[in-house]
């Protein structure tokens, strides 16, 4: 994929794995690029992506500070407007819309509304003249391991609808997430993460069995992910929270 180039932040943990990555795009002879997620406030990181070409655009996959942190340096930097679905994320640019094709540094960039993880969550399928489109999954679909459904504003009910959507787009095509390595096929991969979600909300409903159906997120966490490191304990009970309002929600 000569037309990505992938900058990893040093800013690895338990939840942005081996750190936050932000993918330069660029069509082969464009002097200009698109930065997609800065990443965190880190000089040295936002130095590189200013220092890798004129930098035309900067897109934002969702809010949270390990993609957003960075932006406001980056903007000071390289004078480059910054786009992302949430408002209060932009910093001279319009905010997102689903199904906004962009044009930029050669390279072609569809916008696709992915909610779930967060409310603003946005995917890219990014397509240069004479090579395969790939698809930027932002926090929606990992290189590894799974998403967590995040408070306040994650929702199950959308998350799965969002993977139907990447599952359309992306069957056959690469992937690119912000955290973990590359997928050669992102269709596999939302297939294999509808299956884990569903079999969780199933270990869910049973727990509600087990425990009564009054049961909190606290009580459900220890039951169903005993066996979760204590270092992801708190976005497991997250996507339990999410599990609940779902089952509450499709039972009304």
């Amino acid at each position: 994929m000569p037309h990505v180039t992938v900058v990893r932040a040093d800013n690895p943990g338990p939840m942005t794995l081996d750190g936050t990555r932000s993918y330069v795009l660029r069509a082969p002879g464009s002097p200009s690029t698109v930065v997609v997620d800065p990443g965190p406030d880190h000089e040295t990181h936002l130095a590189t992506l200013a220092e890798a070409g004129r930098v035309e655009l900067v897109l934002i996959t969702h809010r949270h500070a390990d993609h957003t942190a960075g932006s406001p340096r980056l903007r000071k930097l390289t004078g480059a407007p910054v786009r992302a679905a949430d408002p209060a994320h932009c910093h001279g640019g319009e905010p997102l819309r689903d199904g906004e094709r962009i044009d930029a540094a050669g390279v072609r960039i569809d916008v696709l509304a992915t909610p779930g993880h967060t409310a603003d969550s946005v995917s890219f399928l990014v397509a240069a003249p004479g090579e395969e489109p790939v698809v930027l999954t932002g926090d929606t679909v990992l290189g590894r391991g799974t998403t967590v459904i995040a408070e306040p504003d994650g929702s199950l009910r959308d998350y799965l609808a969002s993977l139907d959507a990447l599952e359309r787009v992306g069957d056959g095509r690469p992937g690119l997430p912000a955290h973990g390595p590359g997928l050669d096929d992102l269709g596999d991969a939302v297939r294999a993460y509808r299956a884990h979600r569903l079999e969780r909300l199933a270990q869910v409903r049973d727990a509600l069995v087990a425990l009564g159906p009054g049961a909190d997120a606290d009580s459900v966490v220890a039951h169903v992910y005993a066996d979760v490191d204590p270092s992801v304990r708190g976005a497991a009970r997250q996507s339990v929270v999410a599990q609940l309002a779902y089952l509450r929600e499709t039972s009304a």
